[in-house]
């Protein structure tokens, strides 16, 4: 296999990871779940990963990158604050974005989650965030989009309603309908 056919491989491996790591922890993950998941053999899998650790330890810095492009994406976008924040909104909660923010969360709260991976975690805080979306946040205010209220805890209440909507979403029911994002962003919206 030449090294571009083993990169999709790696890449088909590592999206299949994020699906189920995300849905189901660290601890509810077995490497035979991510191989079907990948369409391709338990066996296969390890000429890729050495180990579970591996697998989700590689993953997770993966997450942490991709949440702060996610973040900083918000500012390269064009329109007012509350416009960038409504896109960024509606990219978190599409299906690929929200995978990597769930296994961040998953690493955050799973039982059994490698030092390495909980390292990375304590590297990119909550605060992190919040410290991120502060400037837009503090600029929305100013032109009277954002209602004035202590702007980091706007942020975190965003983020919190964020997060539960991700972790609804991601269960296998079907039955959940994500909420419409105007009517969403009317807690911090001051319309």
């Amino acid at each position: 296999m030449n090294a571009s056919n083993k990169e999709k491989r790696r890449e088909q491996i590592m999206k299949a990871g994020i699906k189920v790591f995300s849905r189901r922890g660290f601890i509810g993950t077995q490497m035979s779940m991510v191989a079907q998941e990948a369409g391709i053999s338990h066996g296969l899998l390890y000429n890729y990963f050495k180990s579970k650790d591996d697998l989700f330890i590689t993953l997770v810095e993966s997450a942490m990158e991709q949440s702060r492009l996610t973040m900083e994406y918000a500012y390269q976008l064009p329109g007012t604050p509350f416009e960038k924040i409504r896109m960024l909104t509606k990219t978190i909660l599409s299906e690929g974005d929200s995978s990597f923010f769930l296994l961040i969360h998953q690493a955050r709260t799973s039982e059994g989650v490698p030092e390495q991976a909980q390292q990375l975690i304590r590297q990119y805080s909550i605060s992190s965030y919040v410290d991120q979306l502060l400037p837009l946040i503090a600029e929305g205010q100013q032109l009277g989009e954002i209602i004035d209220r202590n702007p980091r805890e706007l942020i975190t209440c965003y983020l919190t309603v964020i997060s539960g909507l991700m972790l609804l979403s991601s269960r296998e029911d079907g039955n959940f309908e994500m909420p419409n994002i105007d009517i969403l962003l009317r807690i911090i919206s001051v319309e």
